[in-house]
């Protein structure tokens, strides 16, 4: 996402988040000064820059359905709603400083280095929790088969393969080219 993106996502999060909330009447967290609100506010819509506008009004109809406090008259707090945002419509994975950060880190270049990457982009994408041993263990496991698979069909000759085995190894292949753009994106040269 370039800066002109990132800035219409962001006009499009205070259009059709924000401004309905606060026309349907939710005032700020009781805890928090005008000034924290609006940092919040901001970061808010820094963060869901990414959704469609549809997702944005099924996020707000959510929201509204949700309020805080104890009068039900207060705007969400924005973990509550990126909680519920990425259900409808999660970050792609180069938008996740979480993925990024992990595909940063030695884990993500020992995963690229070896092949298993995939295995733990999905991990990422379905714990949102960075990874420890026992779970990095889990993944390399699961992704025993896939690997044994890659490096034969990876060194079958030209026409040796079927239809079938020619297209998971092509999927397979994109799958640890996206990987390694994270990688880029992240600043590392896998």
């Amino acid at each position: 996402m370039d800066a002109r993106e990132q800035a219409e996502g962001e006009k499009r999060v205070r259009d059709l988040l924000v401004e309905p909330l606060l026309r349907r009447g939710l005032v700020k967290p009781g805890a928090m000064t005008k000034a924290q609100f609006e940092e919040m506010l901001a970061d808010l819509a820094k963060r869901l820059a990414y959704m469609s506008a549809p997702n944005l009004a099924a996020l707000e109809e959510m929201a509204a359905a949700q309020p805080g406090g104890k009068d039900r008259d207060r705007f969400p707090i924005a973990n509550a709603i990126l909680k519920a945002a990425a259900q409808i419509q999660p970050p792609a994975d180069d938008a996740s400083p979480l993925i990024r950060a992990v595909f940063a880190h030695a884990v993500g270049r020992q995963a690229l280095a070896e092949g298993w990457a995939p295995e733990l982009l999905d991990d990422l994408r379905h714990n949102r929790r960075w990874p420890r041993s026992y779970a990095l263990g889990q993944i390399r496991q699961a992704a025993g088969e896939a690997l044994r698979r890659h490096a034969h069909l990876a060194g079958a000759g030209p026409g040796q393969l079927s239809p079938a085995e020619a297209a998971w190894l092509r999927d397979r292949e994109a799958r640890l080219a996206h990987c390694r753009s994270i990688a880029d994106l992240a600043g590392v040269s896998a």
